[in-house]
């Protein structure tokens, strides 16, 4: 009986010791930054569908994350707070720029170094930056404009 009791505890313990592995392995994998760095802020008119977490990318390549999002109640301006990668020194003039990923997918920030010699300090503000561009406007200016240019009528022709 007590080697039963025995080899149930070394069991657990091996399953809990792989769950710790897994967790592990999930938690360095996952694209989450948990070293250090420092925090920059952005502002904009708009914000749809960059949430936090979302990448922060220069030229494609991810420098960072975005870790809070709040409205200035002076302004009205959405204010996005990211961490960027420590030792990477943005220049005064960096530009700020909502993008999606894809048609569908999700949207992350992307950073145009700007060619100014004076280097933006932690919790520095990205003063250029251009708010995202929703699909729904887009698409309804198109419609209402093609609706005009047919003189109101339906398009395909109808009488």
């Amino acid at each position: 009986m007590a080697s039963r009791g025995l080899a149930e505890v070394l069991t657990g313990a091996a399953v809990l010791l792989v769950a710790a592995g897994f967790l592990g392995f999930a938690i360095g994998h996952s694209g989450r930054s948990t070293g250090s760095g420092y925090d920059l802020k952005a502002k904009f008119d708009r914000i749809d569908g960059l949430n936090i977490g979302a990448d922060v990318r220069i030229a494609g390549v991810k420098v960072g994350s975005v870790v809070d999002q709040r409205i200035d109640p002076q302004t009205f301006l959405a204010v996005v707070t990211l961490k960027i990668a420590a030792g990477l020194e943005l220049p005064k003039d960096t530009g700020a720029e909502i993008t999606s990923e894809s048609l569908l997918g999700g949207k992350y920030l992307s950073l145009t170094p700007g060619g100014d010699s004076e280097i933006l300090k932690p919790n520095g503000v990205i003063a250029n930056t251009q708010s995202a561009v929703s699909l729904e406007q887009l698409l309804g200016k198109f419609i209402f404009s093609v609706t005009n240019l047919s003189g109101g009528k339906p398009a395909g022709g109808a009488k």
